[in-house]
């Protein structure tokens, strides 16, 4: 290969993966674009990003690989809330692996923020107990 790389590849040759910052800004947009009947399901939300879940979560859910996790909802539902208001309990939070997510992108014909969002969407759609077909309206219904 020469020194010099074609130019319909030039955006490709200078690109990086997403940092972290940059996970945290498309699990907002996600998080913004779902209909307000879901985002009002959950409360408010944390959404936090790490490049893979801890051993002690992974353990705790019985799963070998690290990629094989790509988030995880960590909080209790509005119905639950009340029970444990002024407990000093921490706020609901919604946890997007990173790397396991890109590994997952590159295996897959999916953008990177349609996945963000369907991994958004189920943690916290299981988590209150939605069908599979519940959480596929929310997406499509998404902006």
């Amino acid at each position: 290969m020469s020194g010099s790389e074609p130019s319909q590849h030039g955006e490709l040759a200078e690109a990086k993966a997403p940092s972290l910052d940059d996970f945290a800004a498309l699990g907002h947009a996600a998080l913004a674009s779902l209909p307000e009947a879901f985002r009002t399901l959950v409360g408010t939300v944390e959404i936090r990003v790490d490049d893979f879940p801890t051993r002690e979560v992974l353990d705790d859910l019985g799963i070998e690989s690290e990629f094989d996790l790509l988030g995880l909802f960590h909080g209790v539902g509005l119905a639950h809330a009340e029970a444990i208001a002024g407990t000093g309990a921490l706020p609901n939070r919604v946890w997007l692996y990173r790397r396991p997510i890109l590994d997952y992108w590159a295996e897959h014909d999916e953008t990177l923020g349609a996945i963000v969002t369907h991994v958004l969407v189920h943690e916290i759609g299981h988590h209150f107990g939605l069908s599979d077909d519940d959480m596929e309206a929310i997406e499509e219904a998404a902006d």
